[in-house]
């Protein structure tokens, strides 16, 4: 039997890796047409666009992951199928279960070495082509940085640090400002418990302000509630959507674990869609190799309708899957139980299936 698993295995990862690679050619294909425009509008060299493609290799093939598994677990199963060798093993008594359980131990392997890719490797290759494409190509320099639940922004004349629980609100919490004269010294500290701003400018509630005098010191003034203008206003802080896209998921965690209310949610919910795509290759290929047996048994093809099916079995998962993404924001289920549903019922059929098969 270890050598039937070793075959089938070897088989499986050398068609997933022949679909990945065919895949990600044809995805750095269309990216260099769409991309090369810009770059030459921008000054910048087809060796830079070259870079930026070469670093996008890793999101690229997570991307592709789910309908890569899938391809190769029918295209395997398909093939032992079309050469007569699974006939040939279930004569002998071998059961259909035992049969696609390499495939599905493949497909655990590389969802894990995977798994690894998006906490170690993706993360760093993410920061590097947002930097390309959005500061050297697009010119779009973010001054805001969000660390730990909590926002830094760089602005014309000081520093702002601020907790946003709402980010649809302008309410801030644990809220400070430090401004900087051309000598770097501090000449103004601003804290607050709370800032708002509104149609009257900033308020500011239970904090502390200092100012620098004439002879270096500073002037401590507590208050209750202070109205204080501000060189920037909420809509300068330029935080990028896709920052979140550069955090490993280690840190999408602890930035949903230490955001709260509105915040909180949407971070859940990011950490949740990261981590679930990349499971969602197990339950489709769970699902397509049942698929690919009933085709062979009712119309009596191997590959010429699989394939097609199981393109289009992955297509309406992945529909399935990106729109309860979508509604996740506005529903009040759990966002695990939104993000794992596709998983968890794509899964129960597919066993029952193949366990059907085995009869």
């Amino acid at each position: 039997m270890m050598l039937l698993d070793r075959y089938l295995l070897t088989q499986f990862i050398k068609h997933l890796l022949m679909v990945l690679a065919s895949l990600v050619a044809i995805y750095l294909l269309v990216n260099f047409f769409e991309r090369i425009d810009n770059f030459l509008e921008a000054g910048k060299s087809a060796t830079l666009l070259t870079r930026f493609l070469m670093l996008k290799i890793p999101l690229m093939c997570e991307q592709l992951l789910p309908v890569g598994l899938l391809l190769a677990g029918v295209i395997t199963l398909g093939l032992l199928n079309h050469n007569h060798e699974f006939l040939a093993l279930t004569a002998s008594g071998i059961p259909v279960t035992r049969i696609v359980r390499p495939l599905i131990g493949g497909g655990v392997m590389v969802t894990l070495l995977f798994l690894a890719n998006s906490q170690w490797l993706l993360p760093p290759t993410a920061v590097a082509t947002n930097r390309i494409w959005f500061e050297e190509v697009k010119q779009e320099i973010p001054r805001g940085i969000e660390r730990n639940g909590k926002t830094f922004f760089r602005g014309e004349a000081g520093i702002y640090a601020f907790a946003r629980p709402d980010p649809h609100q302008n309410c801030f919490r644990a809220f400070s400002y430090t401004a900087w004269n051309e000598n770097f010294e501090a000449v103004l500290v601003l804290t607050a418990s709370q800032a708002d701003f509104g149609a009257d400018g900033w308020s500011f509630t239970n904090g502390q302000i200092k100012r620098r005098n004439t002879t270096g010191g500073f002037e401590i003034n507590n208050f209750e509630h202070l109205a204080l203008p501000l060189p920037e206003t909420p809509a300068t802080f330029f935080q990028p959507e896709y920052r979140a896209g550069e955090l490993s998921l280690s840190q999408l965690y602890r930035t949903a674990r230490n955001s709260q209310g509105r915040a909180g949610r949407e971070a859940w919910i990011t950490f949740h869609q990261r981590l679930s795509y990349l499971f969602l290759g197990l339950p489709l290929l769970l699902l397509g190799l049942p698929v690919l047996l009933l085709t062979h048994r009712k119309l009596g093809h191997d590959l010429t309708l699989a394939i097609p099916i199981s393109s289009g079995l992955a297509f309406a998962a992945w529909g399935w899957w990106s729109a309860s993404q979508a509604l996740a924001a506005d529903s009040l289920i759990q966002p695990a139980l939104i993000a794992w549903s596709m998983h968890i019922l794509a899964t129960g059929v597919g066993a029952i299936l193949i366990r059907q098969q085995s009869r």
